[in-house]
C-alpha cells in the first residue's frame, strides 16, 4: 500500500463523466497536512505563495483547483463541470479542437491524465476561460474569467522562475491584462445589474482566504493601474477615477472598515495614494480632501 505521507496529490476512486464527450476521467485532489503547505509571504495582488518544504518540495496548490476533460479539454471550476448551460453544451464540445490547437505552441505535451505539472495548472486556466464564453450571467462567468486569467498569471510567474528562457514573463504579463479586463467588465456589469457575482461563491483571487467583493474592488483599482491602456489621456483618467471611487469604497465606511482584513485596508489605502499619483502625472489635480481619504 502507498505511503499517503509521502504523496502530494491522489486520483480519486469514483470516474467522473465529462457532460460533453461523455469521457470517464479521475480527478486529481491537492493532499494537505503534514508539512506539505508552508505559507509564505502574501503578495501585493493578493497571491499566497508557498515555502518549499524539506520533505515534498516545492508545492503549487493553485494548479489543481479546475476541473478539466483529458479528452476534449472542456475546463470549468469544479462547481460548473457537470451542469453547463444545455444550449452550449453544443458548441462547447465543437470548439474542442479549436481549444486544444489554441495551447499547442504554449503547451505542447498537456497530459491531464498524469499527475499535474505547472503547465497544466495554467493550461486549466487559459482553457476555463475559453469555456466561460459559453457560461449565462448566472454562473457569473466575468469574474471567473478574471479570477482565472490572474491565477494563470502567477502560475506563468512561477514557470518563469523555473524556466527564465521560455518567455513566461511575456505571457503572464499578457495574463495580467487579461484579468484587467475581465475584472473591469465585471464590476460594471455587477453595478449596472447585469451580471451578478452570487454564482462564484468564493471570490478568491487565491485559496488561502476569501476577501470577497472588497477584494474584487481592490484587483480592479491595482489592475487598471498596472496594466491599463495608456494611450488615450480621457480614457486612462476616465478609468483610473472610477477604480479610485471603488478603492475608496474598501474603507471609506468607518466601522465597517474596522472589521475588514488589515492587510487589505493597509493595501487599499497605498493603492489610492498611488492611483492619485498617477492622475497627477496625467494633468489632474488632486484635491486636498482627496488626499486626506486616503489617509484616514
Amino acid at each position: 500500500m502507498e505511503d499517503q505521507g509521502k504523496k502530494l496529490t491522489f486520483f480519486q476512486k469514483s470516474p467522473m463523466q465529462c457532460p460533453l464527450c461523455e469521457r470517464e476521467f479521475y480527478r486529481e485532489e491537492l493532499l494537505t497536512g503534514g508539512g506539505r503547505m508552508i505559507a509564505g509571504p502574501l503578495t501585493r495582488d493578493l497571491h499566497r505563495m508557498y515555502e518549499p518544504s524539506k520533505k515534498f518540495g516545492e508545492i503549487y496548490p493553485l494548479i489543481y483547483p479546475i476541473t478539466v476533460c483529458p479528452a476534449c479539454f472542456y475546463a470549468t471550476f469544479p462547481q460548473d463541470f457537470l451542469s453547463p448551460p444545455e444550449k452550449n453544451k453544443g458548441i462547447l464540445l465543437e470548439q474542442s479542437e479549436k481549444r486544444k490547437e489554441s495551447l499547442q505552441l504554449l503547451f505542447p505535451e498537456l497530459d491531464f491524465t498524469r499527475p499535474r505539472r505547472l503547465q497544466e495548472g495554467t493550461a486549466s486556466y487559459i482553457l476555463a476561460v475559453f469555456c466561460y464564453d459559453y457560461f449565462t450571467k448566472e454562473y457569473s462567468p466575468t469574474i471567473k474569467q478574471g479570477i482565472c486569467c490572474l491565477r494563470a498569471a502567477w502560475c506563468s510567474n512561477d514557470l518563469h522562475r523555473k524556466f527564465p528562457n521560455e518567455n513566461y514573463d511575456y505571457l503572464a504579463a499578457n495574463l495580467y491584462r487579461k484579468a484587467r479586463f475581465f475584472y473591469t467588465q465585471a464590476v460594471e456589469r455587477e453595478q449596472r445589474g447585469l451580471e451578478p457575482m452570487s454564482g462564484m461563491k468564493v471570490l478568491g483571487p487565491d485559496l488561502d482566504k476569501d476577501y470577497g467583493y472588497d477584494g474584487v474592488l481592490y484587483l480592479n483599482g491595482l489592475l487598471e493601474l498596472l496594466y491599463g491602456p495608456r494611450q488615450d489621456r480621457e480614457k486612462r483618467i476616465q478609468a483610473l477615477t472610477t477604480a479610485k471611487r471603488y478603492v475608496a469604497k474598501i474603507f471609506g465606511m468607518g466601522r465597517a472598515s474596522k472589521q475588514k482584513p488589515s492587510a487589505l485596508l493597509d493595501q487599499a489605502r497605498e493603492l489610492y495614494e498611488e492611483i492619485n499619483k498617477a492622475l497627477e502625472q496625467v494633468g489632474v489635480q488632486i484635491g486636498p480632501e482627496e488626499e486626506a481619504e486616503g489617509n484616514e
